[in-house]
């Protein structure tokens, strides 16, 4: 909804500080820990007999992971002889297979390459020769992309996993079974020299283990960017850097967080840098109980097994969250644990943000944040009312200043600027780009360019106006995506809306509405219009009106409006 645009004051300095709620530090120390596998042994020792991951029904203590990555850790060190630095890709969905490998992959200081299972095989080679793959850790169901481009590639060693790895011979040989001729979702294919994951942990068991030598600065993740605006580069994060971001992230909501007490819901992707970092690392840093679920798109079964979870804490993305407010059986949990919702990798609507909070009695805060930055950059405080629009505040030892076109730094608020971040969760640049091409450099001045349009209030709260790239131009006149689509929002027979610029001749761009109604709902292109024009300028108004019975998204349930926009040039 449009609202009586507010004075521009100047200001000074940053006057997110002030707003910080009680317990929550100015600043972090990024070096708390020496490397991500100090991290892990410390948390080994100190919450050892507690549970650190379920899945499936099965759960592995800390001390169960700490023998299991030590083992899987001894393989790869001794068996395939990998170095410190060496690079290895995990392509696997939530499974306890997950951490093991993450953690073991750590402790043996190698680099790790986040892949996307759901990668079609032009985009698995594209990633494999980019980050220069010769390890890679794959579950059975995605083999037969691997097996497509397996020859055109440098990957020499294939450990092949499978869903029931982890969950004893019984139940682990039952599921596989399912897996492979009930529900057939692992299609023929041909890798001769692949090895069993089984027997990775079987021979590791009776190797021996070497702890490397690990720095701050050494090279903890080559993280691949969305590619939702162009093509997929590798943010280079440091283990400093992920330290920092969980340090940064135990700064702003650690005075409502308990050690060793917490039972985080992990929907999303751990290959995905928003539940890695707020998910994976900040919750084991925690000492707390993961949830993984291994395919939050089956809502009924998702559900399933919140029930008697007792989870008091969830992240997610605006879909899922929409999706879960709208199930009959999520209304009936039980919310009285749930302590923190957190919402990261698109905008969190206000019309999902407040049915959210009254469903189950917890603010759901938004949070931004960028894989170049590891990614968490700001954050909505934990004492908010509810919601407000905004990001939130900078994180602790955070930076933010907004820039104008001009790349003067803008000192007034409630004006509009490209956002740009310094702090240590920034990475050091992408892998194999060219660093003296200052015209394709992320950094301005030191500053990490975002690509992102945002304002920012009195108290330091700031709010996404849209992407740069994602801009409607009407008539000379910038039309902001998100806001079109916040008002479709309010309408209740919407369930889903996505708005774009279509090219057109008098105009420059008109703005087409692509929209998923409501289950068993009536609602007419007219109609939208007209309850759109009620709160938004004429040039504003969608002139176009679609109505699908699904989005483009990413495997994370970010939309791809991208992909919408192509489709209608």
């Amino acid at each position: 909804m449009e609202r009586a645009p507010q004075q521009p004051q100047p200001f000074t300095g940053k006057p997110w500080l002030n707003r910080y709620p009680e317990g929550v530090p100015a600043e972090i120390d990024a070096d708390k820990y020496a490397s991500l596998m100090d991290m892990f042994e410390q948390g080994i020792k100190e919450f050892a007999d507690k549970p650190a991951f379920t899945n499936f029904g099965k759960t592995l203590s800390y001390q169960d992971l700490d023998e299991l990555t030590r083992d899987f850790a001894a393989y790869l060190q001794h068996t395939l002889q990998l170095k410190v630095g060496d690079r290895i890709a995990l392509m696997m969905p939530n499974l306890l297979q997950y951490p093991v490998c993450l953690f073991g992959a750590l402790r043996a200081g190698l680099v790790v390459v986040n892949i996307n299972p759901l990668y079609t095989a032009r985009e698995l080679k594209y990633q494999l020769l980019d980050a220069h793959i010769d390890t890679l850790v794959i579950v059975e169901n995605f083999a037969d992309t691997l097996a497509q481009v397996i020859k055109d590639t440098s990957v020499k060693n294939i450990i092949l996993t499978r869903m029931g790895d982890h969950l004893g011979p019984i139940k682990g040989r039952l599921l596989n079974w399912v897996v492979k001729y009930v529900k057939k979702l692992i299609p023929d294919y041909q890798l001769p020299s692949a090895i069993a994951y089984q027997t990775v942990m079987r021979e590791g068991k009776q190797l021996s283990y070497t702890r490397p030598e690990l720095s701050g600065d050494s090279l903890a993740f080559l993280q691949y960017t969305g590619g939702t605006t162009g093509r997929s580069k590798g943010a280079m994060l440091s283990h400093r850097n992920l330290l920092a971001n969980v340090e940064q992230c135990v700064g702003m909501y650690g005075p409502v967080l308990r050690l060793g007490e917490e039972k985080v819901v992990t929907a999303l992707p751990l290959y995905h840098v928003f539940a890695l970092t707020a998910n994976g690392l900040l919750f084991f840093r925690l000492g707390a109980q993961n949830l993984l679920i291994t395919n939050p798109r089956d809502i009924k079964g998702f559900v399933k097994e919140l029930k008697g979870s007792n989870f008091s804490c969830i992240t997610g993305v605006n879909t899922l969250f929409n999706a879960l407010v709208n199930n009959d059986d999520f209304k009936q949990l039980d919310f009285t644990s749930l302590k923190l919702t957190i919402g990261g990798g698109m905008a969190v609507q206000k019309v999902v943000a407040e049915k959210w909070q009254r469903m189950t009695g917890s603010r759901l805060l938004e949070g931004y944040g960028l894989t170049e930055c590891s990614p968490l950059v700001s954050v909505c405080p934990y004492d908010m009312a509810g919601y407000n629009g905004s990001i939130g505040l900078p994180v602790c030892s955070t930076d933010i200043r907004l820039v104008d076109d001009h790349d003067e730094a803008i000192t007034m608020t409630h004006t509009p600027g490209e956002m740009e971040v310094k702090g240590p969760q920034v990475m050091s640049g992408y892998w194999q780009a060219d660093t003296n091409d200052t015209l394709d450099s992320p950094f301005h001045d030191g500053w990490l360019r975002t690509g992102d349009i945002a304002t920012m209030d009195e108290q330091g709260f700031f709010t996404i106006v849209d992407r740069k790239k994602d801009m409607i131009l009407v008539s000379g006149f910038n039309v902001f995506p998100n806001e079109i689509e916040e008002v479709a929002m309010q309408h209740p027979n919407v369930r889903e809306a996505a708005a774009v610029g279509v090219p057109q001749a008098d105009h420059g761009e008109i703005v087409k509405l692509v929209v998923v109604k409501q289950p068993n709902t009536e609602l007419d292109e007219q109609t939208l219009r007209d309850f759109c024009r009620q709160y938004l300028t004429a040039y504003k108004v969608p002139k176009v009106v679609e109505f699908r019975d699904e989005l483009p998204k990413t495997n994370v349930g970010k939309i791809l409006r991208r992909e919408l926009r192509d489709e209608a040039s």
